[in-house]
């Protein structure tokens, strides 16, 4: 059930990221843009080649991007408006900033799908993987930084309509639902 705030819909669900119907949908990249495991590897796979070309001139513009830094490419065989690639932060112990990257790869991902117009964007679950961010962190984090997101901008200048955090596993899945369920109960 999604929580509505300023007209925009904000919910979760456990699914492909790569078959989801929207905008724009997020990859949890690596610095380098290379396609690798999890989810950054099943878009590229889904994709095809054309996303890993647009990645390699990224990477000899600008040697590829920061932790909390996205960047843009077209979606190649996917049916959406691009792919946007952020690099989430490693977790070593919490004292390395890793809460304050994690916050900005959602915050420099929302400003660039608002950059390309779009009306709906789909998160993974960035860091829980290979960087093992804990999983209850990054899901607080990930919402608490979108709902501030989404209450900052007004309506008007905000055209994302829905944002969607799609959990490969099941265990993500309980965790976005129970706390937006808590932020339902504010809003």
């Amino acid at each position: 059930m999604p929580i509505i705030i300023n007209h925009v819909a904000v919910s979760a669900c456990q699914g492909d990221i790569t078959s989801w119907q929207g905008d724009m949908i997020v990859n949890a990249s690596n610095s380098g843009l290379f396609g690798g495991g999890g989810v950054d590897g099943a878009i590229h796979r889904a994709g095809g080649p054309q996303i890993a070309g647009e990645c390699a001139a990224i990477r000899r513009k600008q040697g590829g991007i920061l932790p909390g830094e996205a960047a843009v490419t077209s979606a190649g065989k996917l049916p959406l408006l691009g792919i946007i690639h952020t690099v989430g932060p490693i977790w070593k112990g919490g004292d390395a900033g890793e809460i304050s990257t994690l916050a900005r790869c959602y915050l420099s991902s929302l400003d660039a799908a608002c950059t390309q117009g779009a009306q709906s964007i789909a998160f993974p679950n960035i860091s829980t993987g290979v960087y093992n961010f804990p999983k209850a962190l990054a899901c607080q984090t990930a919402l608490r930084t979108v709902v501030e997101y989404v209450k900052r901008r007004d309506s008007g200048g905000l055209p994302l309509k829905r944002i969607e955090f799609i959990c490969f596993e099941k265990d993500n899945a309980d965790l976005y639902e129970e706390m937006l369920k808590r932020y339902g109960d504010i809003y």
